[in-house]
């Protein structure tokens, strides 16, 4: 699988990483975690993304492949008390829970910590960029990012603290191509996309029954772009490659609790990057349909 240079970290990442959202959240077995996962870097990837609050993610990840650790970059993200009885973004929870995730990924250190989608007030005062920077510091992180977006993603990115940089993109979320990629490239920041394939808001043919895609659904509702009309997998394979066709973009994650569909998804990119005429038919669109309120979705 191709890899590309993670910013000024030195990472060399596949371009298509594995999201833990869905290892925590749909109940699977600790066998069923192995095969995902153990299939997913035989077959080359070696990025994984995880969170303090995707249920049991991170105990699963660190079960099955600690035996691996020197085959992916693994990140996490902090900031929800998540059974923590602390408030969410408090400074102890924060150390409190990158602790508690190490425990959890039976690691000695992740590849990079993120801020989980905190407001641009509390990044303003400092506290949790400090605590982030102590954990660095320490050697319980070798890099430091923010996840987020909008106007709280463009103020983290510019403040110059963070190495990293995971944020929303896609067909149907576009935002960012303007207001952060070009801000975090002049810094070298590495940058991985998080619902890179707006949440196939489309696959059902009618508004999904989950809130999370809903405003996706909406906005591809308008958009209507041709390519979704075709088949499912063709439409989705369309939808991932535009998203790291885009200039900055190093690696996008793709959450999943099926081993086989991992596989298609790194099917999916055999093709390569989109061609610029169909990359520069989406971008236009969008320009053209796009309301000032279609901002990122966290």
């Amino acid at each position: 699988m191709e890899k590309r240079q993670y910013g000024r970290t030195g990472m060399n990442v596949s371009i298509l990483g594995l999201g833990g959202a869905e290892i925590g959240f749909q109940g699977i077995t600790g066998e069923q975690a192995d095969k995902l996962l153990g299939s997913a870097l035989d077959a080359g990837l070696n990025l994984i993304d995880t969170a303090e609050c995707y249920a049991i993610s991170e105990e699963l990840i660190g079960k099955t492949v600690r035996h691996r650790r020197d085959d992916y970059y693994l990140f996490t993200k902090c900031g929800h008390s998540s059974g923590i009885d602390l408030p969410d973004w408090d400074p102890a929870l924060l150390e409190q829970s990158i602790d508690r995730s190490l425990s959890r990924l039976q690691t000695d250190y992740v590849d990079v910590i993120h801020l989980h989608s905190c407001s641009e007030d509390i990044l303003r005062q400092g506290d949790v960029i400090d605590v982030l920077k102590r954990a660095k510091e320490k050697g319980k992180t070798r890099f430091i990012g923010y996840s987020g977006d909008s106007s709280a993603a463009l103020y983290a990115v510019q403040s110059g603290a963070f190495d990293s940089l995971e944020t929303s993109i896609s067909i149907a979320d576009q935002e960012a191509i303007e207001l952060t990629l070009p801000e975090a490239a002049k810094r070298g920041m590495g940058v991985v996309v998080k619902r890179p394939i707006a949440n196939a808001a489309w696959k059902t043919g009618k508004l999904p029954e989950d809130e999370y895609p809903r405003e996706y659904w909406r906005r591809l509702q308008e958009l209507n772009y041709d390519f979704l009309d075709g088949g499912l997998s063709e439409s989705v394979g369309t939808a991932l490659r535009f998203t790291l066709s885009i200039p900055g973009v190093h690696a996008a994650i793709v959450g999943t609790a099926n081993p086989g569909r991992w596989l298609e998804n790194a099917k999916l990119l055999e093709e390569g990057l989109l061609p610029r005429q169909q990359y520069e038919a989406i971008r236009t669109r969008w320009k053209e349909i796009a309301g000032a309120d279609w901002v990122g979705q966290g």
